[in-house]
């Protein structure tokens, strides 16, 4: 069964000024929509056909043979996961279980969203920064390319794409004033409450 292009949870002119619809048109639109085309193409009629995008993703890594299915069917999955990490609503705190174990980690929000922004800025070139979690343990990590920490034995709680294209459009070579816009701002919650209490 082919893979489809999931809606973004939010109106394209939600996230504005700080990520504008116009990014969005092509962030989503164009890029997100090339993996999910280029990953039917590359799985159709193999064995990898009719699994799952995160069985792709943990079936591939590591294998240079198979290095354009994993890039593409993480990059369907990270954008997917970046999407719910955004919010118009966003910013603010946690809350519960997620507040706690933030402030156990980092020792405060303010220590989070520091360590956070180190990691997207000096994630060189493209790729990632997460907050994820490991043995029941928060911890930020950063990959790059479409790495991602599910196939590293992490459990992603929240992401922020530091692609250039995520951010170009609006922030121009800014990635520090993108990346607070991101914490500050668009930064779900919700979302990520949800993961940690899965």
């Amino acid at each position: 069964m082919a893979f489809e292009l999931p809606e973004l949870p939010f109106a394209k002119d939600a996230l504005a000024p700080h990520i504008s619809s116009t990014t969005l048109d092509f962030h989503h639109g164009k890029h997100h929509n090339t993996y999910v085309v280029n990953l039917n193409k590359l799985i159709a009629d193999t064995d990898l056909a009719d699994k799952s995008l995160e069985d792709i993703m943990k079936a591939t890594a590591g294998d240079a043979s198979k290095a354009g299915i994993f890039n593409n069917a993480a990059q369907v999955w990270n954008h997917t996961f970046f999407w719910n990490s955004l919010s118009p609503k966003g910013g603010g705190a946690p809350t519960g279980a997620l507040a706690d174990a933030i402030n156990d980690a980092f020792g405060s929000l303010d220590g989070f969203k520091d360590a956070f922004k180190t990691a997207g800025l000096t994630q060189f070139g493209s790729g990632w920064a997460w907050l994820v979690s490991r043995d029941g343990k928060l911890e930020i990590a950063k990959t790059p390319n479409a790495e991602c920490p599910l196939t590293d034995g992490a459990t992603p709680i929240i992401t922020c794409d530091v692609w250039e294209h995520a951010y170009y459009l609006d922030f121009q070579n800014r990635r520090p004033d993108f990346l607070d816009a991101f914490l500050n701002e668009l930064i779900n919650w919700d979302f990520a409450s949800a993961n940690f209490s899965a």
